[in-house]
């Protein structure tokens, strides 16, 4: 396989790995009014409350229906008696109320979070956002809800870079975008604070981590995905040095329960909801093979040496595939590959 071919793998593999459109869309509740859809292509991370529903990635496009089905489930329930009480409104404290006892209209999707450019996690983006309203202040105060602009997309600044070099339609496009080292949320929204911060050159030159400060939730995007080895783009960017560096910032940011279990829940890119001690572990196991492969570039070796030294086996039972979108050879090359470029 060629250089050029492999370095596009990650993005085109995954379109072709969608799911199938007849599969489900479930909610699983994380902690507060943060939720977890699982089937709708990554993992999105929700946080539905008062202020209205934030999505962390939007999905599969073939899985939007299901994917809004999931989210108006979630709108009915926090327009109904028993919603969290002290939740702060839109603008500020002086919307908070004690006691909920009457029932109010469902909120819209006012915010999109794109956490990196791969179609399984902004495939939902043009129809997700039109379903949704943008509330402005001001001399313009109301909401802008028409056809041209619903909710607001917020991404790195190369997400919005990216996707306007694959042609994609205007309205899958970030509205907001960000290009220093991190960006808030401009106030609480369902009683709590969002930070968006970059991870550079990790799965590609584009990831973002969204922190949910009050609920203590990490959603990581495709930077951590525990059912498999990492994803590296490297053609966008992504480095195993990257990946390693972005896991071990999510580790600073974690806060354990009890030697490393519980405090802090982290929401993968794929696969199941995790702690500190979960990314503690594929932490190491990054850290190990990249250390291994490295080794063997030092011995001159080359990278069809390198597979045939199976720097990964005592890992592969674990987040080893054979066939597949990505494989255990696709991702001992991308390793190699990254270690060898930034050698040159």
């Amino acid at each position: 396989m060629s250089r050029r071919v492999l370095a596009f793998l990650p993005i085109a593999v995954l379109a072709a790995a969608q799911p199938a459109p007849d599969s489900d869309v479930h909610i699983f509740p994380v902690r507060g009014s943060i939720y977890m859809l699982v089937g709708g292509g990554g993992n999105i991370t929700v946080s539905a409350g008062r202020d209205g529903i934030l999505m962390v990635d939007t999905g599969a496009a073939a899985m939007t229906d299901k994917v809004l089905a999931a989210i108006r489930r979630l709108q009915g329930q926090t327009a109904t008696n028993g919603v969290e009480v002290l939740s702060y409104g839109a603008e500020g404290r002086s919307a908070m109320r004690a006691i909920v006892d009457t029932k109010e209209p469902p909120k819209p999707i006012r915010y999109i979070i794109n956490t990196e450019v791969d179609p399984d996690h902004t495939g939902g983006n043009e129809a997700i956002a039109k379903a949704g309203k943008t509330f402005t202040g001001g001399n313009v105060a109301g909401n802008i809800s028409d056809a041209a602009v619903g909710a607001a997309v917020m991404a790195y600044e190369t997400v919005l870079n990216r996707m306007t070099d694959a042609k994609l339609p205007f309205g899958a496009l970030p509205t907001d975008t960000y290009h220093i080292d991190s960006m808030k949320l401009s106030n609480y929204f369902n009683g709590e604070g969002i930070e968006m911060l970059h991870m550079p050159r990790a799965h590609s030159d584009g990831d973002s981590v969204v922190w949910f400060r009050g609920s203590d939730v990490i959603s990581t995007g495709d930077v951590f995905t525990p059912d498999r080895y990492p994803f590296i783009d490297l053609a966008h960017g992504g480095s195993i040095q990257g990946v390693l560096d972005a896991l071990n910032r999510i580790l600073d940011m974690t806060i354990p329960e009890f030697r490393l279990e519980g405090g802090t829940i982290v929401v993968p890119g794929h696969g199941h909801l995790c702690d500190a001690a979960d990314v503690a572990y594929y932490r190491d196991m990054a850290t190990i093979i990249r250390d291994r492969v490295q080794a063997l570039i030092r011995k001159d070796m080359t990278l069809e040496q390198v597979k045939a030294a199976k720097p990964t086996l005592d890992y592969d039972g674990i987040y080893g595939a054979t066939t597949g979108p990505w494989t255990t050879d696709m991702f001992i090359e991308a390793v190699y590959r990254s270690l060898t470029e930034r050698k040159k």
